[in-house]
């Protein structure tokens, strides 16, 4: 018999055709994230299960699916899953680190420009009918002379660095590590303390993973080191970000504007985490940019990551070392 794999999400035709030459294939036809329930209902005699970044695996799910052999996660970032419980049951766990590095600096800067020059509430300001021609109105904030502080120079802070070195600003950035020299003269970067990032960036843009040492490291501490008037952008981790303390800071006038990608609900792995946005972030429109978590959301990436996700499922259903592991499991001692 074929070996089972469960898709908790809708993933392209391609993937499914892949899989289903080797493996009975359960897929999600629908748009909806099903519930932990249902998932262990499909997963509990499977040997594979591709997952997506709602969802969650721990030590509770891998007892009620003693069968599992690999957990092929469709993302980057794997906090929402206990990496120790997986290597502990005898199953690989497998991520697709690369692919979504050039889409999310892209949309980056795409926030920091629309945040920036007031499209969204340009955008609207036409529909509504109210339009007659120019007025001189949504004045915004241009990029050329600026100054953008980057926190965190992995390989999504390099590309969007890389990417914004034909804009004629002043780039700054911290990190533990150094760029080379070379890096730094061709992308026009200064590397800084981070104090002084946020005292002299006109934007700060955090590109950090989610651990208990960045868990909201900008906060309110952080914030009001930040130059008054500055924007703050967050497509990195929710949790990075205190959006109670973001709030705060939009309502008072420090901080001009907040765009971000990703949010503290979506950090399942926290056990205190939010469950909602916080209203006073959705109800202030004209200093706020949110998107639903788009960062990876270009078609051709999105099926080139879960076609990555399914050939390392395969290959550890062939007993081999996924190329995207990220643990060595423990050798089995039940079927």
């Amino acid at each position: 018999m074929k070996p089972k794999v469960v898709l908790t999400h809708r993933v392209h035709p391609e993937v499914i055709e892949l899989l289903a030459e080797h493996c009975e294939v359960i897929p999600n036809m629908s748009d909806d994230t099903l519930a932990r329930d249902e998932i262990l209902r499909r997963a509990r005699d499977a040997e594979a299960i591709m997952t997506f970044m709602p969802d969650s695996v721990d030590e509770a799910f891998l007892r009620a699916c003693p069968r599992l052999r690999v957990v092929g996660c469709a993302l980057k970032g794997y906090d929402n899953y206990d990496v120790d419980a997986c290597t502990r049951h005898g199953v690989w766990i497998t991520n697709v680190p690369d692919l979504l590095t050039i889409p999310t600096a892209e949309l980056t800067i795409g926030l920091l420009i629309g945040l920036t020059r007031n499209l969204l509430a340009g955008d609207h300001f036409v529909r509504s009918g109210r339009f007659n021609g120019w007025r001189p109105a949504l004045y915004g904030c241009g990029l050329t002379g600026k100054t953008l502080g980057i926190i965190g120079m992995g390989a999504v802070g390099c590309a969007i660095a890389q990417r914004l070195a034909g804009y004629e600003m002043r780039v700054l950035y911290t990190d533990p590590v150094a760029l080379p020299k070379e890096t730094e003269t061709q992308w026009k970067l200064q590397r800084v303390e981070l104090a002084v990032l946020l005292a002299e960036s006109d934007f700060v843009v955090p590109m950090v993973p989610y651990r208990a040492e960045t868990l909201h490291m900008i906060g309110a501490s952080a914030l009001a080191q930040m130059k008054s008037g500055a924007y703050l952008l967050n497509t990195c981790r929710g949790s990075v970000v205190d959006e109670q303390a973001v709030a705060a800071a939009l309502a008072s006038g420090r901080l001009a504007g907040y765009a971000a990608d990703v949010f503290e609900m979506e950090d399942w792995a926290r056990p205190d985490r939010p469950r909602a946005i916080p209203q006073a972030l959705l109800e202030d429109r004209a200093r706020t940019l949110l998107t639903p978590h788009l960062g990876s959301a270009v078609d051709s990436v999105r099926l080139d990551i879960e076609l990555e996700a399914a050939r390392n499922i395969l290959q550890a259903l062939r007993d081999e070392t996924p190329q995207g592991a990220i643990n060595r499991p423990q050798p089995r001692t039940t079927a």
